[in-house]
């Protein structure tokens, strides 16, 4: 990565375990791409819920060469999202998903598919 990783907690005190754990994802995307130009992390806890337990949403920004990569994963209704940990491993999997289809953009593995032969129009 050319700039270091900004990341961001908002509703809740910062963690060195989670921005250990994001920093471990990190490296993962770095090593998936190689030309992660930028990364800006935010951790989201919702506001208190008093029958549920609290969610927490995970936007991650990733700018590459003449584009940015956005994985805004709020899981409003996913209540799985109320663990921290599953909520940055579902964001960070959508990253690498995001990440993978970029590099084979780059790479020009994308199928690229003729158009469809038209038949001739006849004048009637």
């Amino acid at each position: 990565m050319q700039t270091e990783p900004e990341i961001v907690f908002h509703n809740l005190d910062h963690s060195p375990a989670v921005e250990t754990l994001v920093r471990e994802r990190l490296e993962k995307l770095d090593r998936l791409f190689d030309g992660i130009v930028s990364c800006r992390v935010v951790i989201e806890r919702s506001q208190h819920r008093h029958r549920k337990g609290d969610l927490f949403a995970v936007n991650i920004v990733i700018g590459v060469p003449g584009q940015q990569l956005v994985v805004n994963r709020a899981g409003p209704k996913d209540h799985a999202h109320e663990d921290i940990k599953v909520a940055l491993r579902d964001s960070f999997d959508a990253a690498e998903r995001q990440l993978e289809d970029h590099a084979r953009k780059v790479r020009g593995d994308v199928k690229h598919h003729e158009p469809r032969p038209q038949a001739p129009s006849e004048n009637v």
